[in-house]
Order: C-alpha cells, then sequence, then structure tokens
C-alpha cells in the first residue's frame, strides 16, 4: 500500500517540476527583455548625446 501512495505523489511531483521550469524560463525571458531594453535605451542616449555636440562645420563659428 504504500507504493501506491508514493505513485500518486509523482504526478504532483512532476506537475510542480513543470511549473517550476515555466516559472524559471519566464524570468530569464523577461531578465533578457530587460537586458535588451536597457542596451538599446543606452545606445540612443549616447547617439543623441553625440549628435548634440558635434561640431558644426557650417559658415556659422
Amino acid at each position: 500500500m504504500a507504493d501506491d501512495d508514493s505513485d500518486s505523489e509523482h504526478p504532483t511531483s512532476a506537475a510542480r517540476a513543470a511549473a517550476d521550469q515555466a516559472k524559471d524560463k519566464s524570468a530569464r525571458n523577461k531578465r533578457l527583455i530587460t537586458g535588451a531594453a536597457i542596451g538599446i535605451g543606452s545606445a540612443a542616449l549616447v547617439a543623441a548625446l553625440l549628435y548634440a555636440n558635434r561640431s558644426r562645420k557650417s559658415g556659422r563659428s
């Protein structure tokens, strides 16, 4: 009878493991997207600063 009780726990353990893996994957994707957004934003900021501080090549000084 003890074997029957332990077999009934395996699907629950497997379901919990699958839920944990899905949660980990979701968290990993969220971190990846956040990192990409920070990188793109930083690049845009640097480009804007470089554009604003470039020397003017027209006749005005």
